[in-house]
């Protein structure tokens, strides 16, 4: 990729920091980004395609900043720390911001839809990786709908980094109070094999009635 594309798609980020998605043009990203503002259309079409092409670029290097710790997790409360140290990093670097214009633009501006949504998946498939490893071989194995889990987590954890922003102190005891779910998992790993068997009927039962 050319410095100047880099240069851009940077500058894109900082301009929705800075001014919010009402805010965003051609002439503040060429500012943020310190170039002419005809080189947004020469190299991306459109500021719609740009901000498109960047909210994807940053999910990705931000979720490759954190693909060493979702690789080494190994259950729900690791997960949970990494979940942590994100609410309190992506706000610092006020990417928090950044998320909730581009999840405000892609409501009304269909050409954001999908690449938010892709920047979002990269996301949900650390997540999955981590709670399909988590419950493999537990009762909740063959009942969990794991992709289903995965997005509740990463639906979740928006919806804290957001409520951070107005009440840190609710968004946090949120985050502790998974712990408890995170617990209940933990239980079950140390079930005996009786233990386990009763668990997995229970489960079948529960999830088979109408």
């Amino acid at each position: 990729m050319s410095d100047t594309k880099q240069r851009l798609l940077d500058g894109a980020m900082a301009a929705l920091r800075e001014h919010g998605i009402a805010g965003v043009s051609a002439r503040t990203i060429a500012a943020a980004a310190g170039v002419n503002q005809a080189l947004v259309f020469y190299h991306y079409g459109s500021v719609d395609e740009l901000l498109a092409a960047a909210s994807v670029a940053a999910a990705r290097a931000r979720v490759d900043d954190y693909s060493d710790r979702f690789a080494a997790a190994g259950s729900m409360r690791e997960l949970l720390d990494i979940g942590r140290v994100m609410f309190t990093d992506e706000r610092k670097l006020g990417n928090v911001s950044v998320l909730a214009q581009l999840l405000a633009g892609a409501q009304s501006d269909p050409k954001l839809v999908e690449p938010v949504a892709a920047a979002l998946r990269m996301w949900t498939v650390e997540i999955e990786s981590v709670v399909r490893r988590q419950i493999a071989g537990s009762p909740l194995a063959e009942v969990a709908d794991v992709a289903g889990l995965a997005n509740a987590v990463s639906a979740a954890f928006i919806g804290l980094e957001l409520l951070g922003g107005v009440d840190d102190a609710a968004a946090r005891g949120a985050i502790a109070a998974l712990d408890q779910l995170a617990i209940l998992i933990d239980v079950f790993d140390d079930l005996g094999p009786i233990a386990r068997r009763a668990v997995r009927a229970r489960i079948t039962r529960v999830t088979k009635s109408p």
